[in-house]
């Protein structure tokens, strides 16, 4: 079994300036990539001057060993955050590599198809959405802003507000059958605070309805909050909402209480999704206990990496609920959730932003996911079915750091 002989990361400030970019090489040769997202430079730091004396001269394909080990280690000093999201990259690149020594894709490595193509629904960002010279930039500090970006092509994010119906006719076309806007967050950033007035909810109404009457149930409707409300205004909101029958609302409250969530799904009369902010098995075991959630989203990237997330999933199952995959980072965030999800009965849904994987995708990495009539198709390539563009690692070159056996 080939052993690890270096570690290289990088940040690719000049597309999209919150991702970090692994890969692990070994001693025969192969490259594993994996990736995640936010706080790039302390996530660079974890690895390089802490997991990477646990992995240099290890075997690559004992994952679930160097799993535990890093795990058990962060825990003892306050996981997760940083930690398990330096492990969700970690993670994935060792699958990749196992799957590249099995001359498998990652999904037959988890027991096979149970679906043979996933449904996405379309996160309705554009081009620049987290990625270099978009409006997060004139907002430091603010990790799911949602900006509402500007005309033009694959604008998702303006079109949604301001040209919903001709955007949801454009979905529809194209096959997809859900979007996910957050139409009342521009309140909460106006304002200062977390009330939204009744005029608010009724003009953060306007686009919605506009959806209904161009394309009627064609489409589903995903609603995002950013996690900016607290229960009173959720409810409010939630009670507007139902009129176009969402097909969830997702983090309209902070994760920290799930007594609160679950007062929230109670009352709200609506499906919830809850949450890529919870990393790690205790935390959505205390979501479901809670009874605070009908849909249980996971990115694999922060969540623990494929190793956690297919076992979040299991977990979800054995409440008879449905798991969603977040991605709105990455390709390779994308790519880790469809293998999970090709491999795992409850999976209902893979979340894509088509901007992303149209203008942003290519400029990372050598394959690009495939996306047909609204669905993904299964990677055939072995292990996580592309790899990053060689040249994004280059010595010398700012964020890039490498460690050596």
């Amino acid at each position: 079994m080939p052993k690890i002989t270096a570690i290289e990361t990088t940040i690719p400030s000049g597309i999209m300036p919150n991702l970090v970019l692994v890969r692990i090489h070994t001693e025969d040769g192969l490259i594993g990539c994996g990736e995640t997202y936010y706080t790039p430079h302390g996530i660079q730091a974890l690895i390089h001057d802490w997991m990477a004396e646990r992995l240099i001269g290890a075997e690559a394909t004992d994952i679930e060993a160097h799993w535990r080990f890093l795990y058990e280690r962060c825990s003892a000093f306050g996981m997760p955050g940083a930690e398990m999201r330096a492990l969700s990259a970690i993670d994935v690149a060792l699958w990749d590599i196992l799957g590249q020594v099995c001359g498998q894709p990652i999904w037959k490595l988890l027991g096979g198809a149970t679906q043979k193509k996933v449904r996405i629904y379309n996160t309705c960002g554009g081009p620049g959405y987290g990625a270099k010279g978009s409006d997060l930039e004139k907002h430091p500090g603010w990790p799911g802003y949602g900006d509402e970006g500007k005309a033009g092509p694959l604008q998702d994010n303006w079109s949604c507000i301001h040209a919903a119906g001709d955007l949801a006719e454009e979905l529809v076309s194209e096959g997809i059958t859900g979007m996910k806007m957050w139409p009342f967050d521009r309140y909460v950033h106006e304002n200062g605070s977390q009330y939204v007035s009744p005029a608010h909810i009724e003009e953060g109404m306007k686009p919605l309805r506009e959806i209904r009457e161009r394309v009627g149930d064609k489409i589903e409707i995903m609603i995002e909050g950013h996690a900016f409300f607290r229960l009173p205004t959720a409810l409010q909101l939630a009670s507007a909402l139902k009129e176009i029958r969402p097909f969830w609302l997702e983090d309209f409250l902070p994760v920290d209480n799930v007594e609160t969530l679950a007062n929230f799904r109670e009352h709200a009369g609506l499906p919830i999704a809850a949450s890529e902010m919870l990393l790690g098995r205790p935390a959505y075991r205390a979501l479901l206990e809670a009874r605070a959630v009908d849909y249980v989203m996971v990115d694999p990237t922060w969540a623990g990496g494929i190793s956690e997330t297919r076992r979040i999933i299991n977990l979800a199952q054995t409440y008879n609920l449905p798991a969603t995959m977040h991605d709105c980072t990455g390709p390779l965030t994308l790519l880790a959730g469809l293998h999970c999800a090709a491999a795992s009965a409850n999976v209902v849904l893979q979340e894509t932003v088509r901007a992303h994987i149209r203008t942003l995708y290519d400029r990372l990495v050598d394959r690009q996911p495939n996306v047909e009539d609204g669905f993904l198709t299964l990677p055939a390539d072995p292990g996580i079915g592309t790899a990053w563009l060689p040249e994004l690692f280059q010595r010398g070159q700012a964020n890039y750091r490498r460690t050596d056996a």
